[in-house]
């Protein structure tokens, strides 16, 4: 890909997929086929998982919040069939976020079920190096596996929306908040970072767009797709609020990152 393709192109390349720019929009712009396009990005994608995996270690977060946002590979769920891939249809990002810092320190994709949820709860504690409060929504898969990974070292509420009607536009008109394990600080159980964080997921990432036709085919593709949002959100977009990036509020790196450095990391 290297020989082909000047460091200029694959710069502007995923920057344009990491801004959520669509795939076919950049062959436009950039005059490169669709095809060399998606090898990049997917080649880019899976050297982003490999950088967080290696610097989201050992991580003082204080408190985290969990949430997953759905999308799906090929095909919505209602129209798989039973002689399918097993990889079609709908499929969730679960993700962390440090209400402090706003790292996202790891997320996992798969389906919404206890097999997933207990394998990203596993890889969150895997990476803490001291107590941590999590806030959840109620989805049950999360309570069991916070207690299989954590044990008793947590402080765990999960919060749970009122709406006023069980109506699509519903407005909320309260929450209940409940202590699940340890003493989590009530007035720091949210999920309000983790929501609108994934409000920034769609937002970048062209195949969870609502009603978009950029949806990714294969499993692969889309995997690679989230490594490389995270990266670029990590390491390379400016936080209004910090000032810098979450790797650097979370003192991973020292400096902002170009998108042509985060591309050298991941060669």
């Amino acid at each position: 890909m290297a020989n082909v393709l000047s460091t200029e192109k694959q710069v502007a390349i995923i920057s344009g997929l990491a801004e959520g720019s669509s795939i076919r929009s950049l062959e436009r712009i950039t005059g490169v086929h669709r095809d060399t396009i998606m090898r990049l990005g997917v080649r880019v994608g899976h050297g982003c998982q490999s950088l967080l995996d290696h610097k989201m270690r050992e991580l003082s977060c204080q408190r985290l919040q969990f949430d997953e946002v759905w999308g799906f590979i090929g095909k919505k769920e209602k129209h798989v069939r039973r002689d399918d891939d097993p990889t079609l249809g709908d499929v969730w990002t679960w993700v962390a976020i440090d209400a402090d810092t706003k790292l996202v320190p790891t997320f996992k994709v798969g389906k919404r079920d206890h097999v997933a949820a207990n394998a990203f709860v596993a890889d969150v504690a895997s990476r803490m190096v001291n107590r941590v409060q999590i806030s959840t929504d109620g989805l049950r898969s999360y309570v069991e596996a916070i207690e299989a990974s954590f044990g008793s070292n947590v402080d765990y509420a999960q919060i749970v929306k009122i709406f006023e009607s069980e109506a699509m536009d519903a407005e909320v008109i309260g929450m209940d908040k409940t202590r699940l394990s340890g003493r989590p600080d009530m007035r720091h159980a949210s999920t309000s970072y983790v929501e609108r964080l994934n409000g920034t997921t769609r937002q970048h990432m062209r195949r969870l767009t609502r009603l978009t036709y950029a949806f990714s085919k294969k499993l692969e593709n889309f995997e690679a797709a989230v490594g490389l949002h995270f990266a670029y959100y990590n390491f390379v977009k400016r936080h209004i609020s910090l000032r810098c990036t979450p790797a650097m509020a979370a003192r991973i790196v020292r400096d902002f990152w170009t998108v042509s450095e985060l591309v050298e990391a991941v060669a």
